[in-house]
This record gives structure tokens, C-alpha cells and sequence, in this order.
């Protein structure tokens, strides 16, 4: 299951979404060096060769000479997607890049959609059958019942990599770890629990087979379709529902559900009633996982029964049942161990795994960002998505039964060393940004978008409103409104429009700002004027009233002279100086530059303090922060007439560490790019206290440092973040003028979760 229609957009926001750039979501990119002809030599002709022969010799070497080991493919034929029905492969194409780059995100697996357009059985078996030799791993999906059923058992029969129909286990895997917590919440144990299935489609009959797997005996789980229960003897049903009916005398789902233990339902809105829910045994357990809407909500369900446990698809919910909780990683430990598939002691293991992850302290900025119980509970029985601890606990659970059922071709020997690679293949600062996006929709704010007539800063607003983050305030004339229609909003009314040639509350913000200004030589009507003119000032001078709780701005007009505007109505806090910084985010790696935007020659003592604040920022997002201080020079060679700030900004940290003062990070300087973040050339100073590649780098001066961070944006383009603004008393950023309505949105909810203050 997962959260999908929960987050509303319009259908113009999705299709720009995946035309914008580069079409699509996926590309290929090489993972060895292609510059020179010695490159391509090796990379092919005649240095390919070498490796042909190896594996030729033997196959095994495939894993070890190609990306076969780490690549699974995403296969469909279009019959069954979400639940929009058979509308043919090529219609499936955006739903597979999609679950490809899930795989990427979550579990560091790279993965190539296929999509067949065939709807033979046959046909389809025989095709993936012949990819063997490129795929580790085939992720099936998005495949009718019961074709599913035939192609998925017949592959694990004629192929030696996993295959995984995700849409079968995926969704029993998540139930059952949740499963394992409600049974152990209410003091039930498996062998004399009563369960009720209702549905009798792919996902069900999975979760049955796996329950069943766990413990639970035949005749304890009744399944029901749209005639009933599914009961020994009953016509019309085919061979994989029938292997589930039951010994019994009920019929119905009523009837059914008259003292049971257990409801997880698969099937349809508004298929169980209250009184449904009243019938079932004390502390009932209800899994109700259809979507959008679930067959009962968790208030109607616990209105009937205050006492039960309640599950549902959606992530508006507690206890949500998501599919990427389980199929990422469970990819990542059978590919790791080389697994010839993917059989029931890995399912079970993963779902202990994530029951037993549940049942842990749930760290900070997880409860932080879902508003989640310290503690395991009746609301947190499942972990939360975006728990960055899943990387490591389910794929090392998943190769640990892979090596314990005799499937694992490649055993692991040191399990410390395993979590210690996994932890590694993962860039903390996704996962932080993710949990501030989940923090947003559970703690909604109101963001000032200033600059309200541009349609890039509009459709930023549309995506934060219509994806739950909170209330876009919009500062523009009244030409937003016809924007807003014409970006496809059916209600652009329902958005907050503030037009300052209107506004009541110009005459307060006029005082406000003549009474800061009037000492710096303004006049009254020039604060007039700004007010009525300038969005930056008005826009700024509604978050100083209290009319949002942050604001964001910057596509119409340079950097430095947004920042002028803003600090005519708000001051820097009052611990510092305000800076700027860039976020250089890779796939298992993640650099801070500071200051890039604000200050021409910081001192020493703002350089020390630049430090602090961005190692501050870095370890908020997951990182142990190395600070390094850069310069031309490497510890004094050559000499030069600009350093001194550099150097005696370390030694501003050294006298704070001196006297007492807690300096919780690693810093060093001066030093060039290439010694801070080359651990090869670090090595040639073995006296320099960084252990590792820096990953905060302090810049000397504005110039070299507004350069560097232009040419990483245009050079790595969407894998830079920023600028951030840090250290303003009211949450305010400056995006870049090139901004596209994805970075703005980021800097929206990075405002309005103050994650960079």
C-alpha cells in the first residue's frame, strides 16, 4: 500500500513534473571515468576483452566485473496500474521510473524499468526469463490477478535471481510486521488468533499465505470475496483462493467478523460498518488498507471500539502500510548476498525485522517530523518511511535468513562490516530532507510567497499547498487569480492573495517601517511608497505582523539586493551575522559551503563563527561535521597578503576550546579544495586534525566563494541545495533567480520547519 492519493496536484503540475529537463525520472549514468582515450580503451575495445573472458571462464565473475550485482529490473505489462486498471504497458512506463528511482533512493539499488506489451502469459515468462544474465534481481509489477500468480511461480521455478512480485509480498510483509506488534500489543498469540481477510485479489492472497507461514492455522483465517467467505466447497473460485478456503459455517462478512481476533481488509471503501466492528472480539485489530479510502476510517473505527488497533494505506493516518518499507531493501540484502530468490523465511525476516525496528525509541527527528510517540504503541506499530535506520536493519535481517535457508551464494562473514557498508550507501542529508517534507505535512505552517505573479513561484505554491505542507500566503495584484486558472486551479480563490494597493494593514506596516527607517534618512512617503511597491519590503512586513510563520522569495531579483530588502524590515538574529549557504547533496555524500552569499570579508572571529553554525546545520541533517577553512595556501605555502582571517579564525576556535568552551567538530585550515576534500592529498599532512574528507568548508571571502557556488549549481544542477539563509530572527530564503518550482518548494518547507535558523 501506499500514500500516493493522500497528496493532491494538479494534472499540469504532474505532467511538468516528469516533462520538465530531461523527460522521464531515470538516466544512466557512468560509474567509471570516460574522459580520456584510455578510458574508453578499458571501458571497451580493446580492455573489455579482459573481463569477457573472465566471465566467460566463469559466470560467478559477472558479479564481480559488471553491474549485474546490483541491478534489478522493474517489469510490467500494463494490466493492473495502481488502480487505474489495464491501460497497457506503455501507459505503465512512468509508474516503473517511478519505482525505479524508489529502489535508488531508498536502497542505493539501481534499476531499469521494462515494460512488455504482451498480455500472454507465455510470451511474458518466456521474455523475462531471457534477461537472466543482465538482471540480479526482477521486481514484477503492476500485473493482473491471477496471471501474477502463474508468471511469478513459474520464473522463481526457471530462474536463479530473485523474482518478486511486489504488489503480492510487498504489501504482506508491512501487514505482518504490523501484524506481530498488535498481536503482541493485545497479548494474542498467532496459533489462536481469528483473522478475517477481505479481499481475494494478488496482495491478499500473499498476506494470507504469509500469516499462515508465520503460524497462523488454515482454518483460523477466513478470506472473503464480493459472494462471501471463501469456504471448503464453494463453487466458482479459482485455485489460488480455493487453496485458502476454510472449514466453516459463516458466509458472510458479517458474519465473519463475529468475534474475530483480526480484520485486514484489501477491497473496497465503506466495506466494514461500525457495527461490524462491534461484533469483533475486545481489542480488535483492524487492518483496513484499500486506497484512496480505506474500508474503515480509524475514527469510525475506534468511535465503535475505543479499544482497537487501527492500520490503514494512508500516511494521514497512524500505522501506515507502505510498500517502501519493505521492497528496496529487501532487494538490498538478497543482491548482496546473492540470493538465488526470495522464499519465506526472507519475508518473514523482514517483517520481523521492521516489527522489532517499531518497538525501539523512535529517534528525534523521525518523532519530530510525524508527530509520532516516543514509544512503540498502539499508533506506532509500524515504522515510519522515512526512518533512516531501515537501510541497516532489514537488509542485514533479509541476508541473514537468506544465508540461514541455503539460498545465499555468496554468505557474508562480518555482519559489523555489513551494516557498517550499508549505513555508507546512504547520504543521511536525503533522508533529513525527506523527514522535514514528512514535518511540514504533520506540523502545517503559513509560508509568504512574495513574489506571487510568477508562474514558477505559483506552481511552488500549488505543490505546497495541494501536498499538505501548510498555506502559501500569495503577495501579488490581483492578476494571481487568473495565474492561478491558468495553471489549472479550479478554485483560485481558496488562496490567500495579499495586494498591498488594498491592503488594510498598510497604515501598521508604514508606522512599522518609518520607525526603523527614520533614522537612516528615509522620509515617510519613501517608506509609503516601499510598502506599496516593493513586494520584498510588504511581504516581509506581513511575516514581522504575524500573518505567516515564514516567507520566501528571490526569482524576480538579484540575491544581495532581495537580502537588502528584507533587512530594511527584518534584523539578523541576534547571535550572529546572517550567511548563506550552498548544499552540495551526492548519492552517499553531502558538502556544506559557507558563507556564499552575504558577507565580502568576514573577520575571523564571523569565520568562527560561520563554522559553528554550519557544522550546526550539518549534523541537523545527519552529518558528523569536518570543518575546513579554505584558502589558496596550504598551512602557509605559499605565503600571501589575504590569509590572516582564514588562519586566525582557527585560532579563535582553539582559544574557545582553550577556555573551556565545547567545539564538538573537527576543524583545519587554511587549505585548498583538493587537501580538504582529497583524503590522498590530506594524507600528505599528518599533522591536520581532519580524520576524514572535510564535508563543511568555510570560504575566505564572498568572491571566491560566490563564483564557486554559481559553478556548482550550473555544473551539478539539481544536486545543489541553496542558497540557505541561516541566522535572521524570522524564517526567511532567498532562492536563486534560475530556481525551478521543485527548489522552491524545498526552500519553502526548509523555512517553515526552521531547519536552517
Amino acid at each position: 500500500m501506499s500514500d500516493e492519493a493522500n497528496i493532491q496536484f494538479s494534472e499540469r503540475e504532474a505532467l511538468l513534473f516528469h516533462s520538465e529537463g530531461r523527460p522521464g525520472k531515470i538516466e544512466i549514468v557512468a560509474s567509471k571515468p570516460m574522459a580520456t582515450q584510455r578510458d574508453l580503451a578499458l571501458a571497451y575495445s580493446p580492455g573489455v576483452a579482459v573481463p569477457v573472458r573472465a566471465i566467460a571462464a566463469d559466470p560467478a565473475c559477472a558479479y564481480d566485473y559488471t553491474a549485474k550485482g546490483n541491478l534489478v529490473a522493474v517489469i510490467s505489462n500494463g494490466t493492473a496500474i495502481l488502480g487505474l486498471g489495464n491501460l497497457g504497458a506503455l501507459a505503465s512506463k512512468p509508474v516503473m521510473e517511478g519505482k525505479a528511482v524508489l529502489f535508488k533512493r531508498f536502497a542505493d539499488v539501481d534499476s531499469i524499468d521494462i515494460e512488455l506489451a504482451t498480455e500472454d502469459v507465455d510470451r511474458f515468462i518466456d521474455a523475462v526469463e531471457l534477461m537472466e544474465p543482465t538482471f540480479g534481481g526482477i521486481n514484477l509489477e503492476d500485473i493482473k490477478s491471477p496471471e501474477c500468480f502463474i508468471i511469478e511461480q513459474t520464473l522463481r521455478e526457471r530462474m536463479k535471481i530473485p523474482v518478486f512480485h511486489d504488489d503480492q509480498h510487498g504489501t504482506a510483509i508491512i501487514a505482518a510486521a504490523g501484524l506481530i506488534n498488535a498481536l503482541y500489543l493485545t497479548g494474542r498469540d498467532i496459533r489462536t488468533t481469528r483473522l478475517v481477510m477481505n479481499g481475494a485479489g494478488a496482495a491478499a492472497i500473499a498476506c494470507a499465505g504469509l500469516i499462515k507461514s508465520m503460524g497462523m492455522p488454515q482454518d483460523n483465517l477466513l478470506m472473503c470475496d464480493r459472494k462471501g467467505v471463501i469456504w471448503r466447497g464453494r463453487e466458482g473460485v479459482n485455485q489460488w483462493q480455493s487453496a485458502h478456503a476454510a472449514d466453516t459455517d459463516r458466509r458472510t462478512l458479517t458474519q465473519a467478523l463475529v468475534g474475530a481476533d483480526v480484520f485486514m481488509g484489501l477491497s473496497a471503501a465503506g466495506a466494514v460498518s461500525q457495527d461490524m466492528v462491534r461484533a469483533m472480539a475486545p481489542s480488535p485489530i483492524i487492518f483496513a488498507m484499500a486506497n484512496p479510502d480505506p474500508e474503515i476510517t480509524p475514527p469510525q473505527a475506534k468511535a465503535a471500539r475505543p479499544d482497537a488497533i487501527v492500520a490503514t494505506g494512508r500516511s494521514d493516518y497512524p500505522n501506515q502500510v507502505n510498500n517502501v518499507l519493505g521492497f528496496p531493501f529487501i532487494f538490498r540484502g538478497a543482491l548482496d548476498v546473492r540470493a538465488t530468490g526470495i522464499n519465506d523465511e526472507m519475508k518473514i525476516a523482514a517483517a520481523q525485522a521492521l516489527a522489532a525496528l517499531a518497538r525501539q525509541q523512535v529517534p528525534e527527528e523521525v518523532a519530530a517530523a510525524y508527530g509520532v510517540r516516543h514509544h512503540f504503541g498502539p499508533d506506532y506499530i509500524i515504522p515510519a518511511p522515512f526512518d533512516p535506520r531501515l537501510m541497516e536493519v532489514v537488509p542485514a535481517a533479509v541476508a541473514r535468513a537468506a544465508m540461514d535457508s541455503g539460498v545465499a551464494t555468496r554468505p557474508i562473514a562480518d555482519f559489523d562490516a555489513y551494516r557498517h557498508s550499508l549505513r555508507a550507501r546512504m547520504n543521511p542529508t536525503t533522508s533529513v530532507l525527506s523527514l522535514a517534507y514528512e514535518g511540514a505535512r504533520a506540523h502545517p505552517r503559513r509560508v509568504l510567497f512574495a513574489e506571487g505573479e510568477e508562474e514558477v513561484v505559483l506552481r511552488a505554491a500549488i505543490a505546497f499547498k495541494e501536498g499538505g505542507y501548510g498555506t502559501p500566503v500569495l503577495v501579488g495584484r490581483d492578476e494571481v487569480y487568473d495565474n492561478l486558472r491558468d495553471l489549472g486551479v479550479d478554485d483560485p480563490h481558496a488562496y490567500e492573495v495579499h495586494n498591498s494597493r488594498v491592503s488594510p494593514l498598510v497604515p501598521r506596516m508604514v508606522d512599522f517601517l518609518y520607525g526603523r527607517l527614520q533614522r537612516r534618512g528615509y522620509l515617510r512617503r519613501e517608506c509609503e511608497r516601499m510598502v506599496n511597491q516593493d513586494r520584498n519590503i510588504f511581504a516581509s512586513l506581513l511575516l514581522q505582523l504575524g500573518e505567516a510563520d515564514a516567507m520566501i522569495t528571490g526569482v524576480t531579483r538579484t540575491w544581495a539586493q532581495s537580502m537588502r530588502e528584507v533587512k530594511r524590515v527584518i534584523d539578523p538574529d541576534a547571535g550572529g551575522i546572517p550567511f548563506g549557504i550552498h548544499i552540495l547533496v551526492g548519492q552517499n555524500h553531502t558538502v556544506f559551503m559557507a558563507d556564499t552569499t552575504v558577507n565580502e570579508r568576514p573577520s575571523a572571529e564571523e569565520l568562527a563563527d560561520i563554522a559553528e553554525r554550519t557544522a550546526q546545520l550539518a549534523r541537523s541533517m545527519g552529518h558528523e561535521p569536518r570543518v575546513a577553512f579554505l584558502s589558496y595556501s596550504t598551512f602557509g605555502n605559499p605565503k600571501g597578503s589575504f590569509l590572516s582571517n582564514v588562519r586566525e579564525a582557527v585560532q579563535v576556535l582553539d582559544a574557545k576550546v582553550a577556555a573551556g568552551h565545547r567545539t564538538d567538530f573537527e576543524y583545519e585550515g587554511e587549505m585548498p579544495p583538493d587537501v580538504a576534500l582529497n583524503p590522498k592529498q590530506l594524507a600528505n599532512y599528518p599533522f591536520a586534525r581532519l580524520s576524514g574528507p572535510a564535508n563543511v568548508l568555510i570560504m575566505p571571502g564572498l568572491q571566491s566563494a560566490h563564483i564557486s557556488a554559481k559553478l556548482l549549481r550550473e555544473l551539478a544542477g539539481e544536486s545543489v541545495i541553496g542558497p540557505v539563509l541561516v541566522g535572521m530572527e524570522k524564517p526567511v530564503q532567498i532562492a536563486a533567480m534560475s530556481s525551478t518550482a521543485s527548489e522552491l518548494l524545498t526552500l519553502a518547507v526548509l523555512a517553515a520547519g526552521g531547519i536552517a535558523r
